[in-house]
């Protein structure tokens, strides 16, 4: 049998170094399956659904540094990508989607499950989204998708009609009109010019109280960024996809920036006058320095995302790691310390309040103390993976990273239910790596409980079996609710937020994994070691209390008005909110002894 055009996409991936793809099968891409079928090459990793595949394909390369790939059918399993998808795009990560399309000769027909992929996916693949309307071009269509989404870092599409998808592969012939391409790829050393490096290292330099402030995109330059922070005396916030960046023992490193994020990111943001920002498209500018406070300096290797979110004096265009290398030598060290030392003091101030605030009592559990008593837990070498909702915020400001750990999230979708996707996208990607899920109950009722028939139908196979989902059990969409209440000056509406009680661990022990619940402080940590230990997969299902307020690290005015008007409103949790909040604004204000600093 001679090979086909999809036992030749297969063959052609396979040399871009693709091993696993994520999907859904359907008809209309039989002819792929086939070709699956009849290769060694690959793992074709099923997923409960098509948005499962992309997020899945999302996390292998937020994790590994390679291209994603996901696999759907036409029509509906083409539609169900997309959330996926803008995932991915948004988050600057390349992913390939392949995708199946009715036959060529009923296209225009109106004929079932016939979508207009072309205009669907125009968007989320604006870089590049072809048709393969020819067998000799799904070399080159192959080719581009792949070199694009890794040199553009973002989604790309290839959309194959499934009569296209059995016809024999030819290679283009030497004549006009044909594209003879190859495979291959290499990394470019991006530097900006030496008097833009002195225009900022000038900058930096003057500045006596530095902040930076590290994304995502500083992922490869951790010895780069403590040794500029040391150099300069600099206190570092790292936004939320930027959260691995550092370590967070070290002592001048003040976590989460934002909505999310902690009173000494606030600090050091409200008291710098000098911002340096490496790798991050941080969007929320009313937790940056105030306009005109702060000399700017940014580093990004997308020029179309500097200088959007801060006026900066010095926009560098140029990869972290090399623009940090080459501006190291044009720094001086600061003498004095006087900064840095305000910046370590405040990061101590805030951990005894952050512990204070997760020892509170609460109705069953406070979510900050599951998160509290994981923290010194978390194994070495752990992948964490967090969804959209408020476990977000203690995610953000409770769990400590260390070097060797990884961590990510939908950070500019925000979409809920990527949580449970994504560790399994990392559980694949690193089978011998203990992983953990952080998930709220709304994303896990969303699509968190079909994907644990992934994680049974699997986890025999990885080699490290510790494949932990920690489900907050609140029954309330509470980030929404807590939005609600805070930012618009509503009361809950239990109609939109109330969700069903659901037993998540019983559900766990139903596919063979072990399943812990827990509605008592005391018995937290014990239940953690025993997840930690376990040699299966587990549910760990926190049973806690929606009135814990969710709250920004500095209330604003306009914010304390809003949620003040919520109550007077007559929200229906409002005596189980006064209670909590009464307990956080005693344990926020009250003085905390740090010693000598």
């Amino acid at each position: 049998m001679s090979a086909t055009v999809s036992d030749y996409l297969l063959h052609r991936l396979s040399q871009w170094g693709v091993r696993r793809i994520y999907g859904y099968p359907g008809d209309g891409i039989n002819g792929i399956l086939g070709a699956l079928g009849r290769t060694s090459e690959f793992r074709f990793v099923q997923t409960r659904h098509e948005e499962m595949s992309a997020f899945m394909a999302c996390a292998h390369a937020k994790f590994t540094g390679e291209p994603g790939v996901c696999l759907a059918t036409s029509g509906p399993g083409a539609i169900h990508l997309l959330n996926g998808l803008y995932d991915a795009k948004l988050d600057h990560q390349p992913v390939v989607a392949i995708v199946g399309q009715q036959t060529r000769a009923a296209l225009g027909g109106h004929f079932q499950q016939e979508v207009d992929l072309l205009s669907l996916f125009k968007d989320v693949a604006s870089e590049y989204l072809t048709m393969v309307t020819s067998p000799s071009a799904i070399r080159h269509a192959v080719d581009r998708a792949m070199r694009v989404a890794i040199y553009e870092r973002t989604v790309t599409c290839v959309i194959i009609p499934n009569d296209v998808q059995e016809e024999a592969y030819h290679k283009p012939p030497h004549a006009h009109g044909t594209v003879h391409s190859s495979v291959g790829s290499s990394v470019p050393r991006v530097l900006p010019r030496e008097r833009d490096l002195r225009r900022a290292a000038d900058v930096l330099n003057a500045g006596k109280k530095v902040a930076m402030l590290v994304g995502a995109g500083a992922q490869a330059a951790a010895d780069e960024v403590m040794h500029v922070a040391e150099l300069l005396g600099a206190g570092v916030a790292k936004a939320l996809l930027g959260k691995a960046v550092l370590p967070d023992d070290l002592p001048y490193v003040t976590g989460s920036i934002g909505l999310l994020g902690t009173k000494a990111s606030w600090d050091l943001m409200s008291d710098c006058d000098t911002l340096l920002m490496v790798g991050t498209s941080f969007p929320y500018s009313e937790f940056l320095p105030k306009e005109g406070q702060a000399r700017g300096v940014q580093i990004d290797l997308d020029g179309r995302m500097l200088a959007i979110r801060y006026p900066m004096e010095v926009a560098l265009v140029g990869d972290s790691q090399e623009t940090l290398k080459a501006l190291i030598p044009m720094l001086e060290h600061k003498k004095d310390r006087s900064w840095r030392d305000s910046v370590v003091k405040s990061v101590r101030q805030w951990e005894k309040t952050a512990e204070a605030l997760a020892m509170d009592s609460a109705n069953p559990l406070n979510p900050r103390r599951v998160f509290f008593e994981l923290s010194p837990r978390l194994p070495d070498g752990v992948i964490l993976t967090a969804d959209s909702g408020s476990g977000t915020s203690w995610y953000a400001q409770y769990l400590k990273m260390r070097k060797g750990m990884m961590a990510s999230l939908s950070g500019n979708l925000a979409s809920m239910g990527c949580g449970v996707p994504y560790a399994i996208g990392a559980k694949f990607a690193f089978p011998h790596r203990p992983v953990i899920a952080l998930v709220g109950d709304g994303a896990m009722q969303m699509n968190g409980n079909a994907e644990l028939i992934t994680v049974a139908k699997y986890w025999k196979e990885w080699k490290d079996p510790r494949f932990i989902v920690m489900v907050l059990n609140n029954r309330d969409l509470n980030m929404v609710t807590w939005e609600q209440r805070v930012l618009a000056g509503d009361p809950k509406l239990p109609a939109s937020q109330d969700l069903p009680d659901f037993p998540y661990a019983a559900y766990a022990e139903s596919l063979g994994f072990l399943g812990i619940r827990v509605d008592r402080p005391e018995s937290l940590g014990r239940a953690w070691d025993e997840a930690l230990s376990a040699n299966r997969p587990v549910v760990f299902e926190a049973y806690v209390d929606p009135d814990v307020p969710l709250l920004p690290p500095h209330i604003t005015f306009e914010q304390a008005k809003h949620y003040a008007q919520a109550l007077a409103k007559g929200d229906v949790d409002t005596g189980g909110i006064l209670k909590q909040s009464l307990k956080g604004m005693v344990e926020t204000l009250l003085p905390r002894g740090g010693g000598k600093s």
